[in-house]
């Protein structure tokens, strides 16, 4: 069983995930950092591919990108980097990233490589779902591996019923149409989203992400969903301290407060 529906089944709900961007804040602490996570207790890591233009983020991990790409990540040191992670690491691994540049790897390349170095799926913000279905979900699942989609406020409810039919894994919910950032409380509007969601009793299990930094928007996304997804708070305290356990201790700190 592919390790993304193995924890889904295994654990049904106050699932954590974590984002972070390969290359950041340095270049070589790639496999160091996903065995930290793991070992601090994170159920799910989201390993981010840095790109040039990340139009679905916002400034903390545009920047981390940035630098990240200065630094010299690509994704074929992303790969040489993840070889042997299996040997100690055991929670379910997604790479996310922007089209181009896996395209520009070739998409089958890629599933290879992620079958290889025990990679379980992926997350491509920009993917049309008209392209997944046709070209992109007939390779990903002779492969094994899981391709995330997402939903939004704005997504009708005969879309998110058409993604929740054709597709594995889970539903990633973003919490609003804006970029990613922290946010300190989830509104009226997205309460009612995360409502309305949940009287659809989808298929997929759902996790919650985009502005999810303190104890009010954990819990409110451990309240709608089987889970949450940390990122842009993440990446932020990764920057500051430039050490991922004394960065995920501060996590766990602001997220009691």
């Amino acid at each position: 069983m592919n390790r993304i529906n193995k924890l889904f089944a295994e654990k049904k709900s106050n699932i954590l995930s974590i984002y972070f961007c390969a290359g950041h804040p340095s270049l070589d602490a790639t496999s160091e950092t996903i065995s930290t996570l793991e070992r601090k207790g994170i159920d799910m890591i989201e390993i981010g591919i840095p790109f040039s233009d990340p139009m679905a983020d916002g400034p903390v991990i545009q920047d981390a990108a940035t630098k990240a790409l200065r630094n010299g990540m690509t994704l074929n040191t992303l790969f040489d980097q993840l070889g042997g992670i299996r040997d100690s690491v055991h929670i379910p691994l997604l790479l996310m990233g922007y089209l181009n540049p896996i395209i520009h790897f070739g998409f089958e390349r890629f599933c290879q490589r992620c079958v290889e170095v025990g990679v379980d799926g992926m997350i491509i913000p920009d993917l049309p779902f008209k392209d997944y279905q046709e070209e992109f979900k007939p390779v990903a699942d002779r492969y094994g591996l899981r391709i995330i989609m997402l939903i939004t406020p704005e997504t009708s409810e005969e879309r998110i019923r058409f993604i929740d039919e054709h597709t594995d894994g889970f539903i990633y919910m973003v919490s609003s149409a804006a970029t990613t950032g922290a946010q300190k409380e989830f509104d009226e509007a997205k309460q009612r989203y995360f409502s309305r969601i949940n009287s659809m009793n989808l298929r997929n299990p759902r996790m919650i992400g985009f502005g999810i930094s303190n104890r009010q928007t954990l819990h409110s996304a451990w309240n709608n969903a089987s889970g949450a997804i940390i990122g842009s708070k993440f990446v932020s305290l990764y920057e500051q301290t430039g050490n991922a356990e004394t960065a995920i201790n501060a996590l766990y700190e602001s997220l009691e407060k």
